[in-house]
């Protein structure tokens, strides 16, 4: 079994969301994600052209941060190809791969996923946020994982969230969405969010790239979005828009994450 540890959508060199990449292996589910829990890390394993996401705390259908740490281990083996592509292992749902000097690419095509609906003073209890009135009326959208993106005023107001995780997690396995992603635009024109899914505040996403894709599609053009400010873990996403598709990317380096 081989294991590669990369850091992925990291601002600045060194820096980044880790991810593990796993080849080789004969693990069944139930190992693979006892092999992620007990390594805290988000694990991808790659079978071929097959990509089989594990978080901490779940397997996942999607994981973009883990599909940069992919794109990096195949354009090192086939360095002269243009497009690679792998297929996700729950959903089938093919992800093409493209590299751009140091920044890697998947390209994605954003679904058509059902609005829920939104009581009055959900938002509030959810976001645990009393008077809480979104700047823009709150849409889900997604790219392989719905996620109800919520406009805040500012910088501040996020990073002054402390939501209720337990009320998210249950209200979004009832209607299908994964998480809230709450964002704001910054004065330079660039974007900032944080992504709420999982129920322990020390798991916070630093990067969340199907959140952008997501952000991506809702507001029909590419963005710079910042992320991982709670975590103390920089990091930069960069999306654009091409022929109806969305490319979700950013910096993908080899890290020297210790492996048990």
């Amino acid at each position: 079994m081989q294991v590669r540890a990369l850091k992925c959508f990291g601002e600045a060199p060194g820096g980044g969301n880790p991810a593990l990449v796993i080849e080789g292996d004969s693990l069944d589910e139930a190992a693979r994600r006892a092999f992620a829990q007990a390594r805290n890390t988000t694990c991808v394993f790659l079978d071929g052209e097959v990509v089989d996401f594990y978080y901490p705390h779940m397997r996942s259908p999607l994981c973009l941060h883990a599909t940069l740490a992919v794109a990096h281990a195949l354009f090192a083996r086939h360095p002269e190809a243009p497009v690679l592509a792998v297929t996700t292992a729950m959903r089938g749902q093919r992800l093409e791969l493209r590299r751009d000097g140091a920044d890697y690419f998947v390209r994605l095509q954003p679904q058509e996923v059902p609005q829920p609906p939104l009581a009055s003073g959900l938002l509030e209890r959810l976001l645990a946020a009393p008077c809480f009135v979104p700047v823009s009326p709150p849409h889900v959208a997604s790219v392989g994982s719905p996620k109800l993106l919520v406009e805040l005023p500012d910088a501040a107001v996020l990073h002054g969230l402390r939501p209720g995780l337990d009320a998210i997690t249950a209200w979004g396995k009832e209607l299908g969405v994964n998480g809230i992603y709450a964002w704001c635009r910054l004065p330079d024109g660039s974007y900032e969010g944080r992504n709420f899914n999982h129920l322990d505040p020390k798991l916070e996403d630093s990067a969340t790239g199907v959140a952008a894709g997501a952000l991506t599609a809702l507001l029909g053009h590419g963005l710079t979005l910042r992320q991982g400010h709670a975590a103390s873990q920089p990091c930069l996403i960069r999306t654009r828009m091409e022929d109806g598709a969305i490319l979700v990317g950013g910096r993908a380096e080899a890290a020297a994450i210790v492996v048990a």
